[in-house]
């Protein structure tokens, strides 16, 4: 089927189709192959030192005492998962041709999803404990890592389990296919099961954390005006705000353009929407909102490192011990040579 005719697919040929361009349709799909390959070498070292970084530094602070370091730990994993699939995207992007299987493409399909809903729920794990902590602290006290960890299980099971149709969707390739990632086919579903999708994935996956985050950084930033919880220094707030309000920040940032351009998306592959104008518009944003959804894997390491004191100590504690390293090395070298 050609570009045209899918995008025009239970439109009116005669008014919907004579305003889509085929040709205009196929330049935008380089362009967009072009556009990922880019943005996806852009974010990859960056992406991939950072958060392994970011592992390293915050699994030394588990012994010790640091607010939502598990969930920390969690959405850093979560980002290097993608960011470890990323050569294999690029590699497709660059070269138009999948050779790596049928199951190693659906994975990689996957994990884009599985990091993006994981870091999701965990955003909002983080913004949930921050503010626990601020204005219950008495409760919070018989707070154990243990539960923590035991959240954190449940946020991917659930989470594995919720991305799970994503790949459902598009697992009727053929095995001998040589194409991947935007390239796979989609199932046509039924009109209930679509709608049923579209709600869910909005409400779980956007509307309910969304309307979660905010309602965190309203109560602490309501407990720093009124001077409520007197127990918590006006430091300690104004740091859990700070907090919540980035994570609020890079949730609408990165995750705010995917959803709406998702449930427009949805409707355009299943055709409920028929307007030409529309469908293209929808379908020309779609991979710029995808790449606004990657950026997260290198925005979230802002959250362990601008906020969170004991990582940054941690971190120049690090540096300090690899630098002192280097120069023993280095003594020890010209000692050698005298």
């Amino acid at each position: 089927m050609s570009s045209q005719n899918a995008l025009c697919q239970g439109g009116n040929p005669a008014t919907n189709c004579s305003i889509c361009p085929k040709e205009n349709m196929t330049s935008w799909e380089h362009t967009m192959d072009q556009l990922y390959t880019v943005f996806y070498l852009i974010i990859f070292i960056p992406g991939l030192l950072s958060n392994s970084l970011a592992l390293l530094v915050l699994g030394r602070l588990i012994r010790k005492k640091a607010k939502a370091i598990i969930f920390m730990i969690n959405l850093a994993l979560a980002d290097l998962l993608h960011v470890l699939s990323l050569p294999l995207r690029i590699y497709y992007y660059f070269n138009h041709t999948w050779p790596f299987g049928k199951g190693l493409c659906l994975v990689c399909f996957y994990l884009k999803y599985l990091n993006m809903y994981a870091g999701i729920v965990f955003l909002v794990c983080i913004s949930i404990q921050r503010c626990a902590f601020l204005m219950l602290p008495f409760c919070t006290r018989k707070w154990k890592r243990r539960y923590d960890a035991r959240i954190s299980a449940v946020v991917w099971l659930v989470a594995g389990l919720c991305c799970s149709p994503f790949i459902l969707m598009r697992s009727s390739i053929d095995s001998s296919s040589k194409s991947c990632f935007k390239d796979l086919p989609m199932r046509k579903l039924n009109p209930q099961l679509a709608i049923a999708m579209i709600a869910s994935a909005e409400l779980l996956g956007f509307v309910i954390p969304l309307a979660i985050i905010m309602f965190c950084a309203y109560c602490i930033a309501r407990s720093l005006r009124n001077g409520l919880q007197a127990q918590q220094s006006d430091s300690d707030k104004r740091k859990a705000l700070r907090m919540v309000l980035v994570c609020t920040g890079v949730f609408l940032f990165c995750f705010a353009p995917y959803h709406v351009n998702f449930l427009l998306y949805l409707m355009v592959t299943q055709d409920v929407i028929t307007s030409c104008p529309i469908r293209l518009e929808v379908k020309y944003f779609h991979p710029i909102s995808v790449c606004m959804a990657s950026l997260s894997c290198c925005l979230n390491p802002i959250i362990y490192y601008f906020l969170t004191t004991e990582f940054r100590q941690q971190l120049s504690h690090h540096r300090s011990r690899v630098l002192r390293g280097r120069l023993m090395i280095l003594g020890s070298s010209f000692s050698f040579r005298e």
